[in-house]
């Protein structure tokens, strides 16, 4: 335990010295975690099979090469994201320099989840290192493997007095959380994001707060069932529904499920043939705490079985199963079900879909089936989730121009690409005036002795208006006040 506080008081001293503000500082960090990336990929992806049986494709598509492209964007934009950001100016503040200046938070922890251990642990840490902070990682004890890769290869690469990884579990993220920090950044379940939040709240910690939640998905009948059934189960499948983001349950009707499933088998024998536990293209369940969770949802709903329902705990297999007639109210409509089952939920109209959905937590990310636009529109203006997606699924997670956040329940705060590095900034207002006697003759009207005619020329200049549209009035007009103001002062200096 001394270990991690002895973490933080180097990470705190190295901030302190201003060692990370620099460009040039930023640059060859992020450099060198391409480097440690390029050349341990397969060392990294192994730790990850041996964690938890993942698809070697699946592996080094969404956590190695994903990373990659990550860092490589960001190294390619970064001297542009550390410039001040231009704002528009007020009228009284014409004369003047206004910007956003971005400054690193200082000290952030990193807790990264399980499902994606590696990914989900370097894609905040970029942003950390981009933006200037010292950082301290906690990977997820759950998949042990990819932790002691990590502890390894992230000192011998990066700067090891500003970046720290600490390893271990309940009582070293316990005893993580007693330590001051500037920033912490959370993926995982929402209830440990409240444990996170209240821990955070002792220093008025601010916090990014990746969670999860049931994603719904709506399929209705104008859409090809064909397409929609192949994105939202490979959506469901991919990692065997080990993601904050997958499908967690489908909203139709009678009409559009029994299509539905007739779809889904089909596929199913096509990405992995008569039995998917002998094939190499379908992951196992993480460890046989979450096996029990997942087979116990399954076994208390009282729902019809349309696909699969087999298991072994000895192979942590679950196969890919669909559900069909469920409740609300049944046992795995209560909770994220984070596996490979996908309950499908009958509804009569768009109206009763979105009213479902809102009437549960705000979920991470909504799908929508649909080419009917007012549908789509519908569930765009009608719904709250962190993301939307219309006719496919989780696709949105790699589109790093928009920001990747849940709202609610579902999260607190955003990131990927520049998110990310306004994520770890604090953007800090900027107005720079000049000691000069002109400005100050313009600013004069503020002082006492207060005059009626003071407050006028003060409210005339900082009413809101609405400008013409014509490029530079502003500054034409500024210009032309400026000279009044020039006029008026040196007609004052030569009567006195």
């Amino acid at each position: 335990m001394s270990t991690i506080q002895d973490a933080v008081t180097t990470a705190r001293e190295s901030f302190n010295s201003g060692i990370t503000k620099s460009y040039d500082f930023r640059l060859k960090q992020l450099q060198a975690l391409l480097q440690l990336v390029e050349e341990n990929s397969e060392l990294i992806e192994e730790a990850i099979t041996k964690d938890f049986k993942k698809p070697t494709f699946e592996v080094n598509l969404f956590e190695t090469t994903t990373a990659k492209n990550e860092i490589r964007n960001v190294i390619h934009k970064l001297k542009g994201w550390m410039e001040p950001a231009k704002v528009e100016k007020p009228l009284p503040y014409i004369m003047d320099e206004v910007f956003i200046h971005s400054e690193p938070y200082g000290v952030v922890a990193i807790i990264s989840p399980w499902n994606y251990p590696f990914m989900l642990c370097i894609s905040p840490l970029v942003g950390a290192i981009a933006a200037g902070n010292c950082a301290i990682i906690k990977p997820s004890e759950i998949t042990p493997n990819c932790a002691e890769i990590l502890s390894k290869l992230i000192p011998r690469y990066l700067n090891p007095k500003c970046y720290h990884v600490v390893t271990g579990g309940v009582p070293e993220t316990t005893t993580l959380l007693e330590q001051r920090f500037d920033y912490i950044f959370y993926t995982g379940s929402s209830h440990v994001g409240k444990i996170i939040q209240k821990a955070a709240s002792k220093y008025l910690t601010p916090v990014t707060l990746e969670l999860g939640g049931k994603t719904p998905v709506y399929v209705d009948s104008t859409a090809d069932i064909n397409l929609a059934v192949r994105r939202i189960l490979w959506g469901k499948c991919l990692n065997a529904g080990q993601s904050c983001i997958a499908p967690d349950y489908v909203l139709c009707t009678k009409e559009v499920q029994e299509d539905f499933i007739k779809s889904a088998k089909n596929t199913l024998k096509t990405w992995y043939g008569n039995d998917a536990k002998q094939s190499p293209n379908f992951a196992r369940i993480v460890n046989s705490n979450h096996f029990r969770r997942i087979n116990k949802l399954l076994n208390d709903t009282d729902a019809n079985t349309a696909i699969g329902g087999r298991h072994d705990i000895q192979d942590l297999f679950i196969e890919p199963t669909i559900l069909k007639d469920v409740n609300l109210s049944d046992p795995i409509m209560q909770e994220e079900i984070f596996g490979p089952i996908l309950p499908i939920v009958n509804v009569k109209t768009a109206q009763e879909a979105t009213a479902v959905v809102n009437k549960g937590e705000k979920p991470l990310a909504v799908y929508v089936f649909s080419n009917d636009k007012q549908v789509q529109d519908m569930f765009l203006k009608d719904t709250s989730s962190g993301n939307l997606l219309i006719n496919d699924t989780m696709m949105h997670f790699s589109c790093d121009t928009i920001p990747f956040g849940g709202v609610g329940n579902s999260g607190i705060g955003a990131y990927h690409g520049k998110f990310s590095f306004d994520t770890f900034s604090h953007r800090k207002g900027t107005v720079i005036k000049k000691l000069d006697k002109v400005g100050e003759y313009m600013n004069s009207s503020r002082y006492p002795p207060y005059t009626k005619t003071n407050l006028q020329m003060i409210s005339f200049l900082t009413k809101k208006r609405k400008w013409p549209s014509f490029p530079f009035l502003k500054q034409v007009v500024s210009f032309f006040v400026g000279v009044m103001a020039m006029y008026i002062f040196m007609s004052r200096v030569q009567n006195k």
